[in-house]
């Protein structure tokens, strides 16, 4: 029996080039070292080592899913084990809402479970996806808008800032107000970047043929994760003091023009 990838899992970037070959020699040497887990005819986890286990001519094994969500299994099989960026997180996230909510079953395929990921606001998504609501919110633009488009950025063939611009062409507008807050600040960034070097460190420890290369980078990424933690600390602290100082002086400025406007009063 052939399996084909679940829908879902196709928002998920495949491994290629030198990745794949890798993985398909460490297979041919040492057998599959964790089973396919399918559902109804579909792999739910485990497509790349699949695909490994067929180019290496070894048996793939299987495990039948028993959970209670297929949805929610994908996600956590699959969106954090990975070297992801925060845009292609944020529009798998965003994909995945979409997707489901157009199945009559909270969106998984051949099951009559009920199951549903809790995925209604922005907050719940960007919780989900481990990014900024600001990023969240650009990639739920990109979904709602153009749904392959939203796939092409969670699969890395394009970015999320590029697919903004695809969505939403530049156009001439006048500078935002002092007071409004840019789309996507320095601060989303850096969350952004410590939120990836996290999960970089994750994918790292769970790769024991790896151990010993991936240790020096362990303590590298660490390092800066700190630095960052740190920058974004520092950031935040200046950011909030800009803020109170302008509130501030708007206030005493309202108050000023007030004066002014009692003085040219007529008595």
């Amino acid at each position: 029996m052939s399996y084909k990838l679940h829908p879902l899992c196709t928002l998920f970037p495949r491994i290629l080039d030198e990745d794949f070959i890798s993985l398909t020699q460490d297979i041919k040497t040492h057998g599959l070292r964790e089973p396919i887990t399918v559902h109804g005819g579909f792999i739910l986890d485990g497509g790349n080592r699949y695909r490994a286990c067929i180019s290496a001519g070894v048996e793939p094994v299987f495990v039948d899913f028993s959970g209670d969500s297929i949805t929610s299994f994908i996600l956590s099989a699959n969106l954090h084990r990975r070297h992801l960026t925060a845009g292609q997180r944020g529009a798998i996230v965003a994909s995945v809402q979409d997707w489901s909510k157009a199945q009559p079953h909270g969106g998984d395929v051949k099951s009559d479970q009920s199951a549903r990921l809790h995925l209604e606001t922005v907050a719940d998504r960007a919780a989900q996806s481990g990014v900024s609501t600001r990023t969240q919110k650009q990639a739920d633009k990109v979904a709602k808008a153009n749904p392959e488009l939203s796939a092409a950025v969670a699969r890395g063939e394009t970015s999320l800032p590029k697919a903004l611009e695809q969505i939403s062409p530049p156009k001439e507008t006048p500078e935002p107000e002092a007071d409004e807050p840019p789309e996507y600040t320095e601060l989303d960034a850096a969350h952004d970047h410590i939120s990836e070097l996290q999960d970089i460190i994750a994918v790292a420890h769970e790769a024991p043929e790896n151990r010993e290369l991936a240790a020096n980078q362990i303590a590298i990424l660490r390092a800066e994760v700190k630095t960052l933690t740190g920058n974004l600390k520092s950031m935040t602290d200046s950011r909030d003091e800009w803020q109170n100082k302008y509130a501030f002086q708007l206030n005493h400025t309202k108050k000023l023009e007030k004066d002014i406007k009692k003085l040219r009063s007529p008595a």
